[in-house]
């Protein structure tokens, strides 16, 4: 008699249908990885024949879940603090329109984030990201370029409210009318050996008063 049979194992010892399925949903694993990162190398390559032709479906996969950029490499890196501040029209009980003053919600991310040894990514990333998408989205008179400007005004919109409910108890109050969002950037100092000019003056960029939709004004996207 020859030698015991080795029992098999891993995907072998599975029935043939098994193996069959298992072929398959190894297949399509590999098809959609060799199709994202096609079309992420596509998102940073220069301008071709198929970014020119397949533009915008490159844009609709690529963003905004997973959008590349290389500041982590600039030769240049940012030498400014953005912080982004929002204020509201509230429609109290008493049915009276009340502005309130400028809320500093980087601010408040920033004081989420000192100390704390693992923050969320929402508290790091959502709102600088946020004003990141907007600021490219929109021209120097802060109207929106295109269809991706009306969705970053939108997503900016939703964040600010929300935070303003869940945060300020703004739904105690009364009910958020419109939205203002402005930016206040400031220079980094520069180290004491550099003979670079600084100016510690603030700078705003205001931009319109926003109506908040009913959805919002109730508290829908807390």
């Amino acid at each position: 008699m020859g030698p015991p049979a080795q029992p098999r194992t891993g995907v072998a010892a599975l029935s043939p249908r098994y193996q069959v399925g298992a072929a398959v949903a190894l297949a399509a694993v590999a098809v959609a990885a060799c199709v994202h990162l096609g079309m992420v190398f596509l998102s940073l390559a220069p301008a071709n024949t198929v970014t020119k032709q397949h533009g915008k479906a490159i844009e609709d996969w690529v963003y905004p879940e997973f959008e590349q950029n290389w500041k982590l490499f600039a030769p240049n890196p940012l030498q400014q603090n953005i912080a982004v501040q929002v204020r509201a029209e509230v429609r109290t009980k008493d049915g009276d329109l009340r502005t309130t003053g400028w809320r500093d919600l980087s601010a408040r991310d920033g004081a989420a984030i000192d100390g704390n040894l693992v923050p969320s990514h929402t508290q790091q990333n959502e709102l600088r990201r946020a004003w990141d998408f907007l600021a490219a989205t929109h021209g120097t008179d802060n109207r929106p370029v295109g269809l991706r400007g009306a969705l970053s005004e939108t997503y900016m919109r939703r964040i600010v409210v929300m935070r303003l409910y869940r945060e300020d108890a703004i739904g105690l109050q009364g009910v958020v009318q419109r939205v203002q969002v402005r930016s206040r950037t400031t220079n980094v100092r520069p180290p004491v050996w550099s003979r670079e000019q600084f100016s510690g003056k603030p700078v705003y960029r205001v931009l319109p008063w926003w109506t908040v939709t009913a959805d919002e004004a109730s508290g829908g996207v807390a």
